[in-house]
């Protein structure tokens, strides 16, 4: 039987088996005799799974339902945009280019509808952010605190994972690649103006802010430090 199709029988164990995260699964030898394959060869097929997190192999106690999470994803990102950046292109770019139209066409959903609780934690993080900044400190787990709040509101926990894997790839590699020098004033005066502008209801203006936000990161990203000039958006009622 080939490796691929032992995996997905496995998958397909769980799958039909409704099994969630942390639930054990057949023993070794149980799974040799269900699938009908060496020992070799199912441990095989669990390594592979265990590398995508669909499986957990904790030695000495059996195997167990995995996590499920996007880590290979960020894995798999981080990588691809470290070697692109080494193959002379603009892979760190394209990577915050995903992250902003992901972003870009949610946070227009999320105008006037965040319950009062999210719009209080979301103040919150900014007068933190805030005060970060002038006492000179890190904005980062702030800056990404107000993001994974912001689109809480969306009650859709794939994108939220989504999100949060394009956040840590990027990080992660803007470390590793360059020092991207930022002023936090800026940083708190835009994430104040996403605040404002979903508070407020008007779609159009949190668009225009989170695009806001995006264009000084990308110009901070950019050789000469030079923002590019943001493309127009037609309003709604605009012919295209």
């Amino acid at each position: 039987m080939a490796a691929r199709d032992l995996q997905e029988r496995i998958k397909k164990l769980i799958i039909d088996g409704r099994l969630p995260s942390g639930a054990p699964l057949p023993t070794e030898p149980e799974l040799m005799e269900l699938l009908g394959a060496s020992r070799n060869s199912v441990r095989e097929a669990l390594k592979a799974l265990q590398a995508m997190g669909i499986v957990e192999i904790r030695h000495g106690f059996g195997t167990y339902v995995g996590p499920m999470s996007l880590a290979p994803m960020i894995e798999g990102l981080a990588f691809r945009t470290v070697a692109g950046h080494y193959r002379g292109e603009d892979s760190l770019l394209q990577l915050l280019e995903l992250r902003e139209a992901v972003e870009t066409g949610l946070v227009s959903r999320l105008a006037g509808r965040l319950p009062e609780t999210d719009l209080v934690e979301l103040e919150g993080l900014v007068n933190r952010m805030e005060q970060e900044a002038a006492e000179g400190c890190g904005l980062a787990a702030t800056d990404r605190a107000f993001h994974a709040t912001l689109y809480r509101g969306l009650d859709n926990v794939l994108l939220s994972e989504v999100l949060e894997a394009f956040w840590d790839a990027f990080h992660r590699v803007q470390r590793d690649l360059m020092d991207v020098p930022q002023d936090p004033r800026v940083t708190c005066r835009q994430h104040r103006e996403i605040l404002d502008a979903v508070r407020s209801g008007d779609s159009i203006r949190a668009e225009e802010a989170i695009r806001d936000h995006f264009g000084n990161i990308r110009a901070r990203l950019s050789p000469t430090g030079a923002p590019e000039p943001p493309e127009p958006h037609p309003r709604p009622n605009e012919r295209v």
